[in-house]
């Protein structure tokens, strides 16, 4: 099911966003008697940084929640293409701009990437997150799950293990990312898109069943997947 929420100004998409992001995360917590530690996964890219700057701001006890992202590319966090790098910059920040979330990345290039994943998946201290914001690209893609990369037919297996190793074939770098199984247990996901073309895209991916990977998302009748999308 999809919930569409739509702005016509950039700030006020990232503070509606930010705000529901965190009203989850206590929510989340709530449910749990307060006792216990909360997930949330972003995002990286360009998209998300005026939202994860406004998310800074909420009134969330920070100390008690894991920060990791729903996916990366294999690259060194000083890359500028590491979205591990942009959490650092945005929610990470020393000082007064700091969650004082604990973070958990995805990558770690000392090891194989196939090493890598193997290592989260039996990490048994990473929970499924409770909450996570997602984008899309305009071929339909979300997190790094490509319909064109040679494991797409594991990827999007409904015995899939949460964590996976991505080969897309148009897009640049290998990626670690949350399966699609994964992505469909999440208690609350969030969609942060801009501009009529992905409006488009998505429409097209939730009316039909499309071998794309938001359409495998908006198509499940258990997801419930909110849309935060701003026609600019």
């Amino acid at each position: 099911m999809i919930e569409l929420h739509a702005f016509d100004d950039p700030r006020a998409q990232a503070g509606a966003l930010a705000k529901a992001v965190g009203d989850a995360l206590n929510a989340s917590r709530a449910a749990s008697g307060n006792a216990s530690r909360t997930t949330l996964a972003v995002s990286g890219g360009t998209s998300p940084r005026p939202f994860l700057q406004a998310l800074v701001n909420e009134p969330v006890d920070w100390a008690l929640v894991d920060l990791t992202l729903v996916d990366d590319r294999w690259v060194p966090e000083t890359d500028s293409a590491s979205n591990a790098r942009l959490v650092r910059e945005t929610l990470l920040q020393p000082g007064a701009g700091s969650t004082g979330a604990r973070f958990l990345p995805l990558v770690d290039t000392a090891t194989t990437l196939e090493a890598n994943v193997a290592a989260l998946n039996a990490d048994a201290t990473r929970s499924l997150p409770n909450v996570a914001v997602l984008g899309m690209g305009e071929d339909g893609h979300t997190a790094s799950l490509f319909a064109d990369a040679p494991e797409w037919a594991r990827i999007i297996a409904p015995g899939a293990e949460r964590f996976v190793a991505v080969h897309p074939k148009a897009a640049p770098h290998p990626r670690v990312s949350f399966s699609l199984a994964a992505l469909k247990r999440i208690e609350r996901l969030y969609l942060l898109i801009a501009g009529s073309s992905k409006l488009d895209v998505l429409k097209a991916a939730s009316s039909a069943a499309q071998e794309n990977a938001i359409s495998k998302l908006a198509n499940d009748k258990g997801v419930r997947l909110d849309v935060y999308w701003c026609a600019n």
